[in-house]
Formats: structure tokens, sequence, C-alpha cells
């Protein structure tokens, strides 16, 4: 079942099918809309070393704590005596950071930090739960009570509580420990959604036309379960990374997920919460990347829903 409205979609392994799908995504403004600014911020993260350096000749991890930069026909400190980073301005358009970093050059970096962990703790999470869901969903019976008891007790611990704790214990800060920490704590996610769907479809005409024929269960899973699962999988895939980027941003804020001085959203907010008074462009920036990307994702999930199931928009007439 697709997440939060429990309705059932259609199966996809038509062409035509999609197409349909995709003209009902197409009426989505809003998720049009949030689908082009996710690519602009893809094609903005995998340019970033360009971007910074033809286009705002800055770098990412240069410090000018003791530059002087012209403002308004006067001399004035990158970084104040009093240790203030100065604001936005023709030479650091989003502002500078306590080291005197350009904000916007590791806002771009950070994307790129950002968007790979994500998508790749996605694809991890995807990965077991597919895994997972597919076998208790399948087979039924033993495996089934095993697996799906292990992923109530899985989901019973908070996910933040638990992502910090893993990190804790790894305490590496690296991207693929970071990857594995978020795949880790939300494939039970999918499991038990992809369970909910197979129990449903094998016992479908086709699933049972396929064992009739006599084919093996690889063959049924790999031709006529996995095909059918698509739209779950992109429904999951668009709200776990919206999610997963918020958590691995909680992670870097709390200092155990990406550190300094690899750039992650997460981390820039939390170099200048303390001085969020005198500095807000420190925190409010990167917060505002975090918000736009993260309402983007959920609008493309959302829209992918509501296209794949376009039966729950219906509503009766009076």
């Amino acid at each position: 079942m697709t997440p939060e409205t429990g309705a059932r979609p259609e199966p996809l392994a038509d062409a035509g099918s999609w197409r349909g799908v995709v003209a009902r995504f197409a009426r989505d403004r809003w998720a049009v809309a949030a689908l082009g600014f996710v690519v602009l911020l893809l094609l903005g993260a995998l340019g970033a070393p360009w971007l910074v350096e033809n286009l705002l000749h800055q770098s990412a991890f240069r410090q000018h704590m003791m530059d002087r930069i012209a403002i308004g026909g006067r001399q004035v400190d990158v970084v104040s005596d009093a240790g203030v980073p100065v604001g936005p301005n023709p030479r650091f358009r989003l502002g500078a950071d306590l080291s005197g970093r350009d904000v916007l050059s590791r806002i771009l970096y950070g994307a790129r930090v950002s968007l790979l962990v994500a998508t790749l703790g996605t694809a991890l999470a995807m990965l077991l739960g597919l895994g997972a869901g597919l076998s208790a969903g399948y087979y039924g019976g033993w495996l089934d009570n095993v697996v799906s008891r292990f992923v109530d007790a899985m989901m019973s611990i908070p996910v933040l509580l638990l992502a910090i704790a893993l990190a804790s214990v790894l305490r590496e800060g690296r991207l693929w420990v970071i990857v594995l920490i978020l795949g880790l704590v939300n494939w039970t996610y999918l499991a038990r959604i992809i369970r909910a769907e197979v129990l449903s479809l094998r016992e479908r005409d086709f699933v049972e036309a396929a064992r009739a024929l006599g084919a093996r269960d690889r063959a049924i899973v790999g031709r006529q379960l996995i095909p059918n699962l698509t739209g779950p999988l992109l429904v999951f895939a668009t709200l776990s990374m919206a999610g997963n980027i918020l958590l691995e941003s909680a992670l870097s804020f709390l200092g155990v997920g990406i550190q300094p001085p690899t750039p992650s959203w997460g981390n820039m907010i939390q170099e200048g919460v303390g001085f969020y008074n005198v500095a807000w462009w420190i925190t409010l920036f990167p917060g505002l990347a975090i918000l736009l990307t993260v309402v983007s994702l959920n609008l493309i999930g959302d829209g992918l829903r509501d296209a794949l199931a376009p039966s729950t928009q219906a509503r009766p007439q009076p």
C-alpha cells in the first residue's frame, strides 16, 4: 500500500500505464515545480567546483579571516576583531562564516554531501527493505513471522536515537558510515510496505498463471512482482530522501555526522548557531536549503502517490 493513504495503486508493468502516470504527475504544478527545483539543485551540486571557481570566484575551503574587502566605498574586515564575519555583499553573496569562508560556496558543496548521502542511504534502505519485504510476503510462514517481529522491534526504537547510538559507536563521521546509518534505520518502513503489497500480488491471476506454467520463484519475483512494486518504491524513495536529508543534518548538527572541514548543511548550521543574533546568515541560508529541498522532495512524493493512485483523489459529487 502507498504511504499515508493506504490506497493500492494499479500494476504498472506496461508502458501505457506509465504514460498515464507521467500525464497525471505533469498536471500537478506544485510537484512539477518541486521537481524542477530538485533538478537545478542536483545540477548545482554536480557542478559546484566549476560554479564556485568560475562564477563565484570563491572557494568553499579558503579562509579569509585576515582579508579586507571594499563595501560601499570603504574597506572592512571579512572577520572583525570581535569575530563577527561580514554579511551578504557583492563579494560574499550570502555572507561569510566565522572562518571567513564563502557561505554560498559551502552551501553548494554541502548540497553534494547531503544529496549523495541521502541518495545512497535511500538506496541501501530500499535494497534491505525490498529483500526483507519480498521474502516475508512471498514465502510467508515462519519467515514472515520472524521478519515481521524483527521489523516491529526495530520500528519501536526512535529513529533519531538509534541513529545517534550507531554514529556514537562507529565514531567515524565519514560518508560511508553515515550512509550505513541512514540505510539501517530506514529499511523497516519499506519492508512493511513491500510485505503488504506482495501479500496481495501473490494471489493475483498473473502470478497464479506463472506458477501454472511452471515458473520458478525467482522468475515470478523478478518478472511479475518487482515490476509491479515500482510505484511504491518510487514514492518511498522520494519521501525517504527527504527524511534522510533531515536526519543527516541532525546528526551533523549534533556533532556525530559529517565532520568539518567537509561542509554539510547540518554542520554549517551548528558552526553558526552561537552567533545567530549577529551573524544570522550563517544559519539561515543552510536552513533554507534544507527546508526547500525537503519540501520539494515531499511534494514530488505526494505527486507520485496521487499519480500512481488517481482513485484516491476522487470525491463524491454533491
